[in-house]
């Protein structure tokens, strides 16, 4: 009878009740035990605390509240004009900025402002009167940030030697 078919469970090998490390070297050399070095068991330590660190830090970022910014809705009211509200939750203590644009039909930029957001609720609801230089086809909210206008977010793309209109919109007199 074969030794595989004994132990079918383990291979045909059986657990040793001595210890491998108990074992003289020569014997640890012949036989291919091994101590694992302290500098292997540092160095699993430091990739199981840098995971644990990481995944904390995507969570906290996940679940942070934030600025959370929404575009609720856009009308254009004329060739050079489209009013855009937006809603903002956010902490009450900070001022915040908002990006909006109005692109035409070629996604061309037609309107840009930097729309700022006083502190004192953690709600506000803006509609904002969009100047632009032809009549828009769509309007994004780019972003938000507190305490200045938003860094991450695309500059205003208009054709070339054209100037972008003065912002807000106001009527002519």
């Amino acid at each position: 009878m074969s030794q595989g078919a004994r132990y079918p469970a383990t291979g045909g090998a059986v657990a040793s009740a001595v210890d491998g490390r108990s074992l003289p070297p020569h014997l640890q050399a012949r036989y291919g035990i091994r101590r694992t070095p302290w500098w292997g068991y540092a160095l699993i330590g430091l990739v199981v605390v840098t995971f644990a660190g990481a995944l904390a830090y995507v969570a906290y970022n996940l679940l942070a509240p934030g600025l959370q910014p929404k575009l609720l809705a856009w009308k254009v009211e004329s060739r050079d004009r489209v009013d855009v509200t937006f809603e903002v939750r956010r902490s009450a203590e900070a001022d915040v900025y908002c990006v909006i644009r109005a692109q035409d039909e070629t996604r061309t930029d037609v309107g840009y402002a930097v729309v700022p957001l006083a502190r004192g609720t953690t709600y506000v609801q803006q509609t904002y009167p969009l100047r632009t230089i032809s009549p828009a086809f769509v309007v994004e909210l780019l972003g938000c940030e507190a305490g200045q206008p938003p860094t991450r977010i695309p500059p205003p793309t208009f054709p070339p030697g054209v100037v972008p209109p003065d912002q807000p919109w106001t009527a002519s007199p």
